[in-house]
């Protein structure tokens, strides 16, 4: 049984709806308004509750925390071969490696 708590929630201003939103990155169809922010984060993650409740009850799979997920630290990316060079250019000219140059880049 996956514990509704370890998913990754967070709370953001909707400027069109004039309300905080409860979001949950593994469900992203839903959301929860409120006009207080903490009212928004309780809602989606008992909304969360609920869906992955139902889930269990048609043997259904609900998704794995993105918290409870394995990451190799390894990413491709395609870019164009004029990108590419010019990203390896200015690594050289840092005097790092093309990986930490983009590291760093994706880090800032």
């Amino acid at each position: 049984m996956i514990n509704y708590k370890h998913y990754a929630y967070r709370v953001v201003w909707s400027v069109e709806d004039q309300e905080f939103v409860g979001l949950c990155a593994e469900f992203p169809s839903l959301s929860y308004l409120d006009e207080d922010h903490l009212k928004a984060i309780e809602g989606i993650t008992n909304l969360v509750k609920d869906i992955i409740a139902d889930m269990e009850a048609n043997d259904e799979p609900p998704p794995i925390p993105i918290s409870a997920r394995k990451y190799s630290g390894k990413f491709q990316i395609r870019i164009t071969p004029e990108r590419h060079r010019m990203l390896a250019i200015e690594a050289a000219e840092q005097n790092v490696s093309l990986n930490r140059l983009i590291s760093d880049k994706l880090a800032s």
